[in-house]
């Protein structure tokens, strides 16, 4: 069992390059330090996004649907660029260093946005819509680069943390144990924990600075977050194991793929020749298969079998010769890509409801008590129920299915992914409902016109956003975990990047849906369903259920998908 452990521990060294010592390094005291980061990494990027849209209008004068698109695109932007991150991880830097360059990266595109939001000078001049002598000028120029720098700035270096922070910390715990996997498991349902809170803290605080004190405060808070975040993270690093570079798991993709076809290519044309050859010539006596194809035969497994044709005696191009270690490697990959692509639709939902249902709430009593609460502010409800779901999903639910399932994990990764993607159908299915109670008090009250708060409470949008949230919860972690777990050494941190990847073309597929919706509606009734400044006038419940059937038969693709699958893991760390 040392042997073992051991072995285990040769891919990693600490931050000044040494090999790793099992008693020494990694492990829960190691983890707690990324879990404090994520707290503060997840406050600067949220702090700032989730109210952008009224900073592009209102400061740089940016049209509604511009303000928007540029926020889509920004968050996008972000999550997509995780994929680097998690590409540089695996390919150059360790996770650590990858971590430490884009959190300065970040800092500098905050400065820069603080920078500007406190000078006058550096942004269009204050304007009133109706007043012919303040006229609105969009920002442009040399001011408009500097925006745009200061925010693109942001989203690369969030794509770094995002892409570097979760393998990092997951990379902390011992998988050939069952102790240490499960403390991995935890880890994911905390990392999870820390986002929501650093989020909570963004929605709520830091909101209401930029709303109430400037945007400069919201900048700044932002940027100190970012700033304090780099000494933590540096404060563990004597407790950090790093796993060691293995070169470009792009390159081993594209090695395998382009050989399989290439080899395949040229096993038809060799196949050609020999019919024709056995055809003119005397029959012989078959050759024995070598030892080195039998024993590639018998390691290599028989699932996406095209790509077995990889490995050869005889490649079509030297340059392209492939181990089955390799060929394994891939078809592991490939396998998640499934898995991922029907996560998207999940989050092309929480999208929907991020735009949607803030317009719902703003047209509903928002006032509790003598507090009226900014419709802004609403994704208070899932960040909340995400956290306290999240340590009595770890300290309750899983012993408990872990007692009755007699298995290591109680709920597999499939099964929490699969949960998750079932209550985003319940909470589109709710969405439809509450928007139609919504409609009918619009219509009773005759406030179909009428830019007065409909007599309903905003509380309503909460159910909503409670499974929701609870469905994020469970695709995010599990997704995350699944990813990590399952994908070789060599191609962790972009493997997980995945999960980023997802909500990113959840976002971009979201603008695509309403366009596409409102296209096929405006021509077959000459009315858009969500088209027009009066939210009253829209179908937004007919848009809701038909997210809920898209989503009810996402759900169903994925139960073909992982029923089909097989796990790789329990595996060596090697």
């Amino acid at each position: 069992m040392e042997i073992d452990n051991q072995s285990n521990w040769d891919s990693y060294v600490d931050w000044k390059n040494r090999p790793a010592i099992s008693n020494r390094h990694g492990g829960l005291v190691a983890a707690s330090f990324v879990l404090g980061v994520e707290v503060l990494e997840n406050l600067a990027f949220l702090a700032n996004a989730s109210n952008l849209v009224l900073y592009m209008s209102e400061y740089m004068h940016f049209s509604p649907s511009t303000s928007a698109n540029s926020v889509t695109n920004f968050m996008g932007t972000a999550f997509l660029l995780a994929l680097l991150g998690g590409f540089l991880s695996d390919a150059f830097c360790t996770t650590y260093y990858i971590y430490l360059i884009s959190a300065l990266i970040e800092f500098l595109g905050l400065v820069i946005l603080t920078i500007q939001a406190r000078s006058s000078s550096l942004k269009p001049r204050k304007c009133e819509l109706g007043v012919p002598n303040m006229p609105c000028e969009q920002v442009h120029g040399a001011q408009a680069a500097m925006l745009f720098i200061g925010l693109y700035l942001v989203a690369l270096g969030v794509g770094g943390i995002k892409g570097s922070l979760p393998p990092h910390g997951a990379e902390q715990f011992d998988e050939s144990t069952p102790r240490g996997r499960k403390q991995r498991s935890t880890f994911f349902n905390y990392f999870v924990f820390c986002l929501s809170f650093g989020a909570l803290i963004a929605v709520t605080f830091v909101v209401w600075m930029e709303d109430n004190k400037g945007w400069q405060w919201g900048f700044g808070i932002a940027t100190l977050a970012i700033f304090l975040s780099i000494p933590i993270f540096l404060a563990g690093s004597p407790f950090y194991r790093n796993k060691i570079p293995r070169g470009s798991p792009l390159t081993t993709i594209s090695k395998v793929i382009i050989a399989a076809l290439l080899n395949s290519s040229a096993s038809s044309s060799k196949n050609s020749s020999t019919v024709i050859a056995t055809m003119t010539s005397s029959p012989s006596p078959p050759i024995p298969a070598s030892k080195d194809v039998e024993s590639i035969e018998t390691a290599s497994s028989s699932s996406l079998s095209f790509l077995n044709r990889a490995v050869s005696d005889t490649p079509a191009c030297g340059t392209l010769k492939c181990t089955v270690q390799q060929v394994e490697e891939v078809k592991i990959v490939m396998k998640l890509l499934p898995i991922f692509a029907c996560t998207i639709m999940l989050n092309c939902c929480l999208a929907q409801l991020n735009t949607f249902s803030v317009h719902q709430a703003a047209s509903m009593n928002t006032k509790v008590g003598s507090l009226k609460v900014p419709p802004a502010s609403l994704p208070v409800f899932p960040v909340v129920f995400i956290m306290i779901l999240a340590p009595v999903y770890d300290h309750f639910i899983i012993p408990f299915a872990r007692r009755v399932t007699k298995t290591e994990m109680g709920i597999s990764h499939l099964q929490r992914i699969g949960i998750g993607l079932f209550l985003s159908i319940v909470a589109m299915a709710i969405a439809a409902l509450v928007e139609i109670k919504r409609k009918g008090v619009v219509t009773d009250s005759g406030l179909i016109d009428s830019a007065k708060p409909l007599p309903i409470t905003f509380f309503w949008i909460a159910f909503q956003y409670l499974f929701l949230g609870s469905a994020d919860l469970f695709v995010l972690a599990g997704l995350l975990e699944f990813c990590f777990s399952e994908a070789p050494v060599s191609m962790r941190s972009l493997a997980t990047s995945l999960s980023w990847a997802s909500l990113a073309i959840g976002y971009y597929l979201s603008s695509v849906i309403v366009s596409i919706v409102n296209r096929v509606t405006g021509i077959s009734t000459n009315k858009p369903w969500l088209s027009g400044s009066n939210l009253n006038h829209y179908h937004l419940d007919r848009f809701y259920w038909l997210m809920c059937i898209l989503s009810a038969l996402n759900f169903m693709h994925y139960l073909f998908w992982a029923t089909k699958y097989k796990y790789a893991s329990v595996k060596s760390s090697k």
